[in-house]
């Protein structure tokens, strides 16, 4: 047998040793000099991955956070409207308050005590025209609980007092809230769902 033939599976082996030396490294990336060892505070390979940039008043940190949540803010209300819109809400809390306490938060029953302060029910053609009346109450939105989608009892309460102000409301066995604020791009006064 020549000696060329057993120098060939030496450097096998060595092949061998580097990939299994490699793959159990358990995850340990060195340090690119030993100054960045030494140096107290040093960021770790693993903070590198958050972006650079933060939005201002970005919440949480999150990248983008104002673009993505954009659909989730509602509108600016000129003084003199928001000032209409507190107006209406010292209206419509203490019938809520009252509903409330006898135990009646159903959408029917909560429509019907508001019509009765004189608004009138809000009526929108199938493309999204508005068609007149300002009050729109209906049954609370399905959440997600254990594992499936559940109703709440009670009802949701939104009146349009201009086209840029709203009191926005809800009624339910353990609370009861009013608010005003300005109309969302996407769903007119009531706040929309998260979307993820």
């Amino acid at each position: 047998m020549s000696t060329s033939m057993l120098a060939r599976p030496i450097p096998l082996v060595a092949v061998a040793l580097a990939v299994v030396a490699t793959l159990t490294a358990c995850g340990d990336l060195p340090a690119p000099d030993a100054t960045a060892r030494a140096t107290p505070g040093a960021s770790s390979p693993s903070a590198l991955g958050a972006s650079p940039y933060v939005e201002p008043g970005a919440g949480d940190g999150a990248p983008h956070h104002n673009d993505n949540n954009a659909y989730r803010r509602a509108g600016e209300m000129p003084p003199a409207h928001a000032a209409d819109a507190g107006r209406e809400a010292a209206r419509i809390r203490p019938v809520l308050e009252r509903l409330w306490e006898q135990r009646e938060w159903d959408p029917a029953t909560v429509r019907t005590a508001l019509l009765r302060l004189g608004y009138e029910e809000e009526r929108i053609a199938k493309d999204g025209t508005r068609l007149g009346g300002t009050l729109t109450v209906q049954g609370m939105s399905s959440r997600w609980k254990d594992d499936g989608y559940v109703t709440p009892e009670g009802a949701r309460v939104a009146l349009r007092v201009h086209d840029d102000a709203c009191v926005t409301a809800f009624l339910q066995k353990s609370n009861f809230d009013v608010r005003t604020n300005g109309p969302y791009p996407e769903t007119g006064c009531f706040e929309p769902p998260y979307g993820h």
